[in-house]
């Protein structure tokens, strides 16, 4: 059994994963992203605690942690740029230090996109496709490479960062720093803002969200339609400009915003028409993930059982 947690900017879910990459147990809590870090952590421990809980615990061999980015995986570091109470904090070492946690076990940390990569490959969207982009459009942009059949994170663990390329050089300011980010046209806040803007409500006593704007789409508003033609346009860009540059053959789609169906996908593939105009990138094609809330926790899992099954088995339980 393999232990898993996956850190955004919404939820920090935690699952236990067996060798064939199901989902056995999982759990998860809200982030209390504009909180300190030290209750951010506490909320990590209390997921690890809900996981310890479950009778496989005790058969838990590896853990993986896929966090939202920046991460810098040889120091074992996160600065998750919707969590601005994190900013080079210790994560592995603080998540390592948890009393439940088995001796010899070394916490994995990869890049939330890296590891819906990961999985996606393992057992999704993404198996047997040897050059591959693999994007979550949620409350952030990330994403990770397949490359000649094998993951590539990158030195730091931050390949495929797709979310902070710029797609519109006087485009609004981004939260990374820089200007015109992906991100900012494409995430579920970005799609719910640009749709409020324009002129759109959400149902009486309901929250403006991605899935709201989505279901108004549906129902034919072109404000809607609109805020998610405009996410798809950011996303093809950045899409064929991957293709062009690596040759990727696949772009799997998963994370929130990608629930929404052919309102985000139709789209998708039509502007995608107008980026990927090289021979050789002309095919590309995009497929919405199969493993849909699971890819990060399974993702994780993949990175503890290949860590697991480099180094051997730890030993007991503390």
């Amino acid at each position: 059994m393999y232990a898993a947690l996956d850190i955004g900017g919404t939820k920090i879910a935690g699952a236990l994963v067996d060798e064939g990459g199901s989902v056995v147990r999982r759990t998860e809590l809200p982030t209390p992203a504009r909180e300190s870090a030290a209750r951010l952590a506490r909320t990590v421990d209390a997921v690890i605690d809900e996981l310890a809980a479950h009778p496989a615990w005790g058969t838990v061999c590896g853990l993986g942690i896929a966090s939202a980015g920046p991460v810098d995986t040889a120091a074992g570091t996160v600065s998750p740029v919707n969590i601005p109470g994190w900013r080079a904090f210790p994560l592995v070492r603080s998540v390592r230090a948890h009393p439940m946690l088995f001796d010899g076990i070394e916490p994995v940390l990869l890049g939330d996109a890296v590891a819906m990569a990961a999985a996606e490959h393992w057992r999704g969207a993404a198996q047997g496709v040897d050059n591959a982009l693999c994007m979550v459009v949620s409350t952030g942009v990330g994403g990770g490479f397949v490359l000649n059949g094998r993951l590539h994170p990158g030195p730091s663990g931050n390949a495929g960062h797709i979310g902070h390329i710029t797609v519109d050089l006087d485009g609004p300011p981004c939260a990374c720093g820089a200007r015109g980010c992906v991100e900012g046209y494409a995430s579920g806040t970005a799609i719910a803002r640009h749709a409020v803007q324009a002129g759109w409500t959400p149902p009486a006593g309901t929250e403006a969200t991605a899935a709201a704007v989505a279901a108004a789409a549906r129902q034919g508003d072109e404000r809607a339609l609109a805020a998610y033609d405009r996410s798809a346009r950011a996303l093809a860009a950045a899409i064929a400009g991957s293709a062009t540059l690596l040759e990727i053959e696949v772009a799997v789609i998963g994370g929130g915003v990608a629930q929404a169906g052919d309102v985000l996908f139709a789209p998708l593939r039509r502007h995608l028409g107008t980026f990927a105009v090289l021979g050789f990138a002309r095919g590309l094609e995009v497929r919405p993930a199969a493993l849909a809330r699971d890819a990060g926790l399974v993702g994780a899992a993949a990175a503890a059982r290949g860590r697991t099954r480099a180094t051997g088995t730890p030993s007991a339980a503390r």
